[in-house]
């Protein structure tokens, strides 16, 4: 019941009547309407630490309650009161500071985000070579064939770079048909003499 009545009361109602302070534009309706939104998150999270600690205390629920419509009340203008009394001095006060701290927060955030997320992908990427070199050799090397293909195109100037392996790298062929392992430079000669010979 309780809970009920703090949403009713607390959100629905106050929400309605921001509702038609924005759509009047009415300055002044506007100003009350902030300034009790402010005022019911700052006990919207107080009320998350103080419902643990002093649940047990007498009319603890009721007096949440009493406060919400004090807060409301257009008679006692509550959250106008300690909008103007606490908040508004404390938060002028400390602007600066919490600003260059949510500032900070953004940035560690967003870098931890771009750290997690490229170790998610290499993560990925590995299990995923894995599991294709475990289970299947043919699938193994097509992955293997277009990650090498991928490599060797991406370039800086867009002109097309050759599919083969680099000059100095060693083109290892199969053990099993008993060809000995070569340089592509020394394979090169090898066929240069072969065809000068024809």
């Amino acid at each position: 019941m309780v809970r009920w009545s703090l949403l009713l009361f607390g959100t629905l109602y106050p929400a309605y009547y921001s509702y038609k302070a924005v759509k009047s534009k009415d300055i002044k309706e506007y100003v009350k309407w902030m300034m009790y939104w402010i005022i019911f998150a700052l006990f919207t999270t107080a009320e998350t630490f103080t419902d643990i600690f002093l649940c047990w205390f007498p009319f603890y629920y009721e007096l949440k309650i009493a406060f919400v419509a004090w807060l409301l009340s257009p008679y006692t203008k509550g959250s106008s009161l300690l909008y103007r009394k606490f908040v508004h001095p404390t938060l002028s006060s400390k602007e600066k500071e919490i600003d260059d701290c949510l500032v900070q927060a953004k940035d560690r955030s967003y870098d931890a985000l771009v750290h997690f997320g490229k170790r998610g992908l290499n993560v990925a990427a590995t299990a995923a070579v894995m599991a294709a070199s475990k289970g299947q050799g043919a699938l193994s090397e097509r992955l293997r064939s277009f990650s090498m293909q991928d490599l060797t195109t991406i370039r800086g100037d867009g002109a097309p770079v050759p599919s083969g392996p680099p000059p100095s790298a060693t083109v290892r062929t199969s053990s099993k048909h008993g060809q000995p392992k070569m340089s592509r430079s020394a394979s090169e000669s090898a066929g240069s003499s072969g065809t000068e010979r024809e």
